[in-house]
């Protein structure tokens, strides 16, 4: 979740700076980037809980560590809630003490595994030292919300309020959820369009492929991805796969009414957030929010409130793929290299709009539900979702191999598609490994989890 924006500027005059906040993404294809986010849970290594913010073991000494490596802390009051360097990569804090990486704006897949190497080695050379642990899996496979500390940060009070309002689940997707997610450009309206609708019929493929959560409270849960599940139950006004986005006439215009419509949690003024769960920025476009009357927007308002919706994919300026569950190094740089793939090479783009283009509302949906449970076995189109990975991974590979971008051994970016080609082509992700390790060797027993899926 990102941290806020600080209003600046004048207030909005109408809906015409909304629309061109978002067009102003558009970028020449030498010029997009790849910006790769991932997030961790941490735990002390004698128990196995997860951290609290204060004291020996908590997450502001974590985030002291690394601030001695070079990180630079950024607070909210007086305490510290995030760090960022001068690169462009940040380390934010999650509602119930997850570590995320922000990482800066990189050409290419290489330079991504590079990162995320790095902070990998900051964080454990950090850790160790503290007496603790992060782990790489998409949902808290053992404690419970009420086992979780909070984080001190303002707007997740007001989340935590508002979220059993709206659905049941919320307050899991804040305390008990980790993913990995890519940030990527576009060139135009028609291009933001046409990739917007390929990622988000096929993020319930990436869902599957990445699947790493199948417990709950220290037992199987029935699912594959419980972080995926949590999110068919938290808001529905914030959430899901954006039917509208596949109808004639999508445009930035229309995601703009569509945030129009999302309700609002606050507004950040002189270092507070103002509690306005629930209200409209149409609203407060018109001087008339409830909860802060008088008052008109600026662009920081309008950049905080993009960051409140949570589909499948987040348009802002650039699309965020918001599919997968948290995992190991290897499908950390697997997700943005899947992506990059896919959206950066015409043929590739235009490949997987064939395979996508007549699914309807309803199966991609049914498709949504599905595969939380199902996994690679769910179905849609009279395919299965293994097969249709098997086609979109060879389309991702295509795309990769056509950019050449190359390491120095030689390599291009196909090689960090290797762990889902693999998934793909067993059918085993790596939540039915887990559950298999569960029933055999680890006895029934969650604890090993820690150990053997720590970073």
């Amino acid at each position: 979740m990102s941290a806020p924006a600080k209003p600046s500027g004048d207030p909005i005059a109408g809906k015409h700076q909304l629309v061109e906040y978002l067009e102003s993404g558009c970028k020449p294809k030498e010029s997009w980037r790849i910006g790769t986010e991932h997030e961790k849970f941490g735990y002390t290594l004698d128990d196995l809980r997860p951290l609290p913010y204060e004291g020996p073991r908590g997450v502001k000494a974590m985030l002291d560590g690394l601030a001695g490596l070079g990180w630079e802390p950024v607070f909210e009051g007086d305490n510290v809630i995030a760090l960022h360097d001068y690169c462009g990569a940040a380390i934010s804090l999650e509602p119930g003490g997850q570590l995320e990486l922000s990482g800066g704006l990189l050409e290419n897949i290489h330079q991504t595994a590079a990162e995320v190497t790095h902070h990998l080695a900051q964080v454990k050379h950090v850790a160790q030292h503290l007496g603790i642990a992060f782990l790489g899996v998409g949902y808290q496979p053992k404690w419970g919300r009420a086992d979780t500390p909070w984080m001190p940060k303002g707007r997740y009070v007001i989340m935590r309020r508002y979220m059993p309002e709206v659905g049941g689940k919320g307050l899991d997707m804040m305390l008990r959820t980790c993913t990995v997610q890519v940030n990527l450009d576009f060139a135009s309206e028609a291009d933001m369009v046409k990739k917007l609708k390929v990622s988000l019929a096929l993020q319930p493929i990436a869902t599957a492929l990445f699947a790493s959560s199948p417990f709950i409270d220290g037992k199987p849960s029935g699912l594959l991805s419980a972080r995926a599940d949590v999110w068919t139950d938290t808001d529905p006004h914030r959430t899901g796969g954006l039917h509208f986005a596949f109808e004639p006439g999508m445009s930035f215009e229309r995601y703009v009414d569509w945030m129009l419509d999302v309700p609002m949690y606050f507004v950040y003024r002189d270092g507070k957030y103002i509690d306005v769960a629930g209200q409209s920025f149409r609203d407060f476009m018109a001087g008339k929010l409830p909860g802060y009357p008088g008052e008109l927007p600026t662009m920081g308002d309008w950049a905080d409130h993009l960051t409140t919706a949570f589909p499948e994919v987040r348009l802002k300026k650039f699309l965020e793929m918001r599919g997968a569950d948290g995992g190991p190094w290897r499908r950390l740089c697997a997700l943005p290299a899947l992506w990059t793939g896919l959206l950066y090479d015409d043929a590739a783009l235009d490949g997987a709009w064939e395979l996508v283009k007549d699914w309807t509302a309803e199966q991609r949906e049914a498709l949504r539900q599905a595969v939380p449970a199902q996994g690679l076995v769910a179905r849609i189109g009279g395919r299965s979702v293994q097969e249709v990975a098997r086609d979109v991974l060879a389309l991702a590979s295509s795309g990769l191999k056509t950019r050449a971008r190359l390491n120095d051994s030689g390599r291009d970016e196909s090689i960090y598609l290797d762990p889902l080609e693999v998934i793909a082509r067993t059918g085993k992700s790596s939540a039915e490994e887990m559950l298999e390790a569960f029933h055999t060797r680890w006895n029934g027993d969650i604890d090993p989890i820690f150990r053997e899926y720590a970073y």
